[in-house]
């Protein structure tokens, strides 16, 4: 069971990969899709993580909430 909740897990998160257009925007080029993630990473990371995160955050309750990705 714990393998399948796994499995699930990560099927929802390239899912949100998709839903904001990345793979489309980068081609399904993987090698810049990982470099932004890492971008991303290197943001959270920084002295300003609370601020960026909930940033964030809220740009995505709103994309979830307008059924798109791009409100």
């Amino acid at each position: 069971m714990q393998r399948r909740e796994r499995t699930r897990h990560l099927i929802e998160l390239g899912g949100l990969v998709q839903k904001a257009g990345l793979v489309d925007l980068l081609d399904d080029d993987r090698s810049a899709l990982l470099g932004a993630l890492l971008a991303l990473a290197d943001q959270a990371g920084g002295e300003r993580r609370a601020d960026v995160v909930e940033l964030w955050r809220r740009r995505g309750r709103r994309a979830f909430d307008l059924g798109a990705a791009k409100p």
